[in-house]
Order: structure tokens, then sequence, then C-alpha cells
């Protein structure tokens, strides 16, 4: 498991904080009228699935329907697909849950190939069996190739690296009343407290780097909203806040989340290094100002994200 794989694991519990749970009432109800309505097993795809966070919330929460499920996982990182299955063996140790390790998962996709890095998962639970088709893929190309072939898209905290005018090939693999949801979608503001003279240049360099990335946007939640309200065949279900807050307790971090943290200031510290503009702050006392306060159990963190949840004309 690598550094990101790490950042990737830890964010699971700030994530749990952030996502609207109204949100997830809603997809949990359309799902199982969805499962009630299908012949064969509920079919997901989620872009972007790192380590498989969403599919263990997806078990914890309650959110798939009872029955066959079948989950498809994509990533364009490899390293991420092949932590994959240690994460869902480890999440399901302790759980009245067994895994197995189902056939090969190379999958076909419109006359080309994409090989996963393993065999599928099966995670058996007492009302569904859930299995796990890990891929290693770019997002749009393979969702392009697989047409109205799922039930539910899934895109977590992704749609801000994706080129928006690539939004129809994505819901294109939706049957006609899949649902699409994309939480967790970055929307415009990134705060670190207590305050720092540095703070409001810094943050205009951030999102500077991210709208400078081929597909990036720093409004991509408000962008994507937009979108989704023009798109013609289909209809937004709801959006709500899924705003990112990390902050001490007695001078502690909970879990793992001083290592997102610190995750964090490397990627800012990154994003302004491959800028091409000057920069008039002194990057580097920020950057040893905010790593002294994480130290410490002083840092505070927060951005706005989006969550947002439709439905594609059936």
């Amino acid at each position: 498991m690598t550094d990101f794989q790490r950042y990737l694991r830890a964010k699971r519990a700030i994530d749990d904080r952030s996502l609207d749970r109204r949100l997830v009432g809603l997809l949990r109800d359309r799902l199982a009228t969805r499962a009630q309505a299908t012949d064969g097993p509920v079919r997901i795809l989620e872009i972007g699935a790192g380590v498989g966070t969403m599919v263990t919330r997806a078990v914890e929460w309650d959110l798939l329907p009872a029955g066959e499920i079948q989950y498809t996982a994509v990533d364009i990182e490899a390293a991420n697909i092949d932590t994959l299955p240690q994460h869902l063996r480890e999440w399901a140790s302790d759980r009245d849950t067994t895994v197995s390790t189902g056939g090969d998962t190379t999958v076909s996709t419109g006359g080309d190939t994409t090989v996963s890095t393993g065999d599928s998962i099966v995670l058996d639970t007492s009302e569904s069996q859930i299995t796990v088709e890990p891929v290693v893929a770019e997002a749009v190309d393979y969702a392009d190739q697989t047409a109205t072939a799922y039930d539910l898209l899934v895109g977590a905290a992704l749609l801000d690296l994706l080129d928006l005018d690539q939004l129809d090939p994505l819901l294109g693999c939706l049957a006609p009343g899949g649902c699409y949801y994309f939480p967790i979608t970055f929307d415009g503001a990134t705060r670190f407290r207590p305050a720092h003279p540095a703070d409001s240049e810094v943050e205009r360099l951030y999102h500077s780097h991210m709208d400078r990335k081929p597909g990036g946007s720093s409004q991509a939640g408000d962008d994507l909203l937009a979108r989704l309200q023009q798109h013609d065949g289909g209809s937004i279900l709801g959006a709500a806040g899924s705003d990112w807050i990390v902050r001490p307790a007695d001078g502690a971090y909970p879990g793992d989340e001083a290592y997102f943290l610190s995750h964090i200031l490397g990627t800012v510290e990154t994003a302004l290094g491959e800028l091409d503009e000057e920069i008039t702050v002194d990057l580097d006392n920020w950057l040893s100002h905010r790593r002294d306060q994480l130290d410490a159990g002083e840092l505070i963190y927060f951005t706005h994200q989006l969550d947002i949840l439709g439905q594609i004309d059936g």
C-alpha cells in the first residue's frame, strides 16, 4: 500500500461525516425499487473506485438491496485496484460478511479488452451477494463502451477531475430508469484555520492549478449541477452540501486524519510548485506554519463540496 492508498483509507471516516444522509436514504429507496422491477442482479458501476471504500460503506449503511449485486469498481490507477481486494478482506474480517474469490474478471468492452488486476471478490452478507469486479480503466472510455448496462453510476470525489463535456458518455452507461450518484464533488472553497496572512493567495493559486488541469475545475460542483439540470433525458432527484471539516479534539485527530491532513498539505505544495506564474507569498513559511500546527493538533481544514443524485428517464 502506497501513501496515496493510505490517504484514500484515511478519508473514509471524513467522507462518512460529510455525505448527505437524506440523499443516501433516497438512493437506498431507488435501488430497492429498481431491484424489485429488474430481472437478474442489480448492476452498479463505480468510477474512480480507489481501494473500495464506497463498497464497504454501501454494505455498512444497508444501501444495497437484498439479492444479487454486480459491482464493477473502475479506477485508472492499478495501485488502487491492487489494494482493493486486501482492503475488502481486512474490512470483512471482523464483520458478519464472508469474502471469497470469484473467476477471472477480464472484461470485454466493445471490441477492446480492459484487464483487471485480479479476480472478482464476492461479499456474502445475510441478505446480499455482492460480486465486486475490479477493473483498471479510464472512466469515460469504460462507461462509453458499456452503454445502457448499469442500474447505478457512482463517481465520488471525481467529477472535479473530469471534463464535463464527457458527461453524456458517462451517463450513457445507465439503463433506462437508472440512477447516478456524484457525492463529494469539490465546489470552490478551501480553508485552513487558524488564519494566516497568505491564506487567500494560497487558495487562489491552488484553485488556479485545478482550473488549468485538463478537465479540471475548482467550481466543479456548481458546474456539474448546472449541466445536469439542463441534461435532456434525466432529472436531478436531490443535491446537498457535503463539506469536509477536519479538526482536532483535545489536541489530537481521530483515526488517521492527521495523515489525511499531511497529504492535503503535500497536495497544495505540489500544485503550487507546478504553476508557471509568480508566487508572491512565502509558500515555504505558510507550509512550515501549517505543518507545525498539524503536529501540535491545532490545524483545522474545511472544503465545500456537493452531493448530487439523479435519474435517467425510463
